[in-house]
């Protein structure tokens, strides 16, 4: 998986470490929603069963694959 320094810095946060990277990897390929920013930048969110269904909110660059954050969005509304 590919990431930028920023996501690597932001998963050492006590809220983003129990982020898995399987789950991003999850939310990347079968997203529930997807929109693309006016920066171009891709927000992705899925459900995580193993995380009592929260939603995981996953932003990649505008290559599609490089992932800049990840985590539970408690805004999100399916």
């Amino acid at each position: 998986m590919k990431t930028t320094r920023y996501f690597l810095a932001t998963r050492a946060r006590p809220d983003r470490a129990p982020v898995r990277d399987a789950w991003i990897e999850q939310v990347i390929r079968t997203p529930a929603r997807r929109i693309i920013q006016a920066d171009g930048r891709i927000r992705c969110w899925g459900a995580v069963n193993e995380a009592g269904g929260r939603y995981l909110r996953v932003i990649l660059l505008s290559d599609g694959e490089t992932v800049h954050n990840a985590f539970f969005d408690r805004d999100f509304v399916p």
